[in-house]
């Protein structure tokens, strides 16, 4: 082969331009400026690259950073920052590492956004690196005024809060991140209205404050699917004790909400931790009647273990609960109060010998409703001892359908109904069938036009009704 001189060779990584054409200008040499030896503060020049807007592409670092990297997109015009995932940000100031800000205060109807928002700010994207937090008010992500905001690939650890919308967004995709290790809230619904969030294919994980959190927020349209949520239960706060997926409507108001597919886990030493938390007085509105309840949740095919009350629904309407299996409720394994238009149906309900070590044999399990109204508790299967009252505890409720729920080796009781009226309890099969078995099947007081037809208690089959006939 024959050496070219060292003068010809960046005409051949270069190549050959047409006549006519001219090759553009280079860029200028910001990135020249990043230090990224984790020592260095890189904010001003990081922030420059950042205002230059388009495509930018963070070096690998370590890139420490003192203040907020503002994505200001009504100055820098569309913008995405990818780290081709090995960047990180070493976050050593408070506040987030990156806030994202927009103009968008429309809804998320197409004819309610600006040209402005169309041109130059919609779709933002923050991809594939890492923050790192140093500093005790160290946040990751923070956002407001976006539309169709993506985050993915994103790693945050050992921050305050991971990510935080606030303000007002449409919109957002957050998917295949990793938020593990913080301080606060792995993902933070913070003061925010905002309808069409779908949290997908995340690890989200030993955030203390919470896995998912919503608080003071007018929120739609929330789809959590696919993801693993653990272990975030920390001490409680002023607001009660943090959840894995923790929806607090008080004085605001949450609906729409599919929670669908995910492993929801741990830990059962915090107090009253929960794996699924939704509940809150929502804001009176003016048109209905003084309904202070909201939902239209459903929360479908999770597996949910090993906390005090694996899913805890106050004041909440039309939601659904099915297809999931719960175990190592310490507490309970679901409970809700003051609900109404409420279907529990199909789930597995268990006490795994495979998990019966350490203090999980003294888990409670079990279903408690109360004070709920228009329920259809249906197909469920619970089977091994259950350490309350009742494997189902129904009190003080109205107008609730308990029907084809296979009921094993249930312990002091299969059902137990409390102040109940204007019911059917129909088609169980509620058995104990151990050694030493000396539960009751049903135990019942206070009844009122309730129906038992065809359930199967131990031998024999259960008819007839109880109580005072229904006015």
């Amino acid at each position: 082969m024959i050496a070219l001189p060292s003068f010809v060779r960046p005409l051949l990584v270069v190549g050959l331009l047409p006549l006519g054409l001219s090759a553009a200008p280079a860029p200028a040499p910001v990135a020249a400026e990043i230090v990224g030896d984790g020592v260095a503060d890189d904010t001003a020049a990081l922030q420059a690259l950042i205002d230059a807007g388009g495509a930018v592409t963070l070096p690998a670092g370590p890139l420490r950073i003192t203040a907020p990297l503002v994505v200001d997109l009504t100055k820098s015009g569309r913008t995405s920052v990818s780290g081709a995932g090995v960047a990180r940000l070493v976050m050593a100031g408070p506040g987030p590492a990156i806030r994202v800000v927009g103009s968008h205060d429309g809804t998320a109807d197409p004819a309610s956004v600006k040209d402005q928002v169309w041109a130059n700010e919609n779709a933002p994207m923050l991809d594939g690196f890492e923050i790192v937090g140093v500093h005790p008010q160290a946040d990751g992500v923070e956002a407001e005024g976006t539309m169709q905001l993506t985050l993915t690939r994103l790693v945050v650890r050992q921050a305050r809060h991971a990510v935080r919308l606030t303000g007002r967004n449409r919109n957002v995709t957050l998917s295949d991140c990793h938020l593990y290790e913080n301080a606060g809230v792995g993902v933070f619904l913070d003061g925010v209205n905002l309808h069409q969030i779908g949290l997908s294919n995340c690890h989200v994980s030993y955030n203390f404050g919470g896995g998912v959190v919503l608080r003071d927020s007018e929120v739609r349209n929330l789809q959590i699917a696919g993801c693993d949520i653990e272990g975030n239960t920390g001490p409680a706060g002023d607001r009660g004790a943090p959840a894995n997926v923790w929806l607090d409507s008080t004085n605001r108001s949450v609906a729409e909400v599919a929670i669908v597919g995910c492993t929801i886990q741990h830990g059962h030493d915090a107090p009253d931790s929960a794996n699924i938390r939704i509940g809150g007085q929502a804001e009176p509105r003016p048109y209905d009647e003084g309904e202070r309840r909201v939902g239209n949740v459903l929360i479908a095919d999770n597996v949910l273990s090993d906390v005090r009350v694996n899913v805890e629904l106050k004041g909440v309407r039309a939601a659904t609960v099915t297809g999931n299996t719960l175990w190592q409720g310490y507490a309970a394994n679901l409970v809700a109060e003051d609900c109404t238009r409420l279907v529990i149906a199909n789930n597995v309900l268990d006490r795994s010998p495979r998990y019966n070590y350490s203090d999980a044999a003294e888990a409670t399990l079990g279903v408690r409703l109360e004070r709920c109204t228009d329920g259809a508790v249906t197909g469920n299967l619970s089977s091994g001892e259950v350490k309350g009252e009742a494997a189902f505890i129904f009190r003080d409720c109205d107008r609730i359908n308990v029907a084809g729920n296979t009921i094993t080796d249930y312990g002091a009781a299969g059902l137990l109904l409390d102040g109940v009226t204007n019911s059917l309890i129909t088609g169980n099969l509620i058995r104990d069938d151990r050694p030493d078995a000396a539960g009751e099947p049903i135990r019942t007081a206070n009844l009122r036009g309730v129906t038992f037809t065809g359930n199967l208690l131990g031998d024999e089959a259960n008819e007839g009704e109880r109580g005072a006939p229904a006015p």
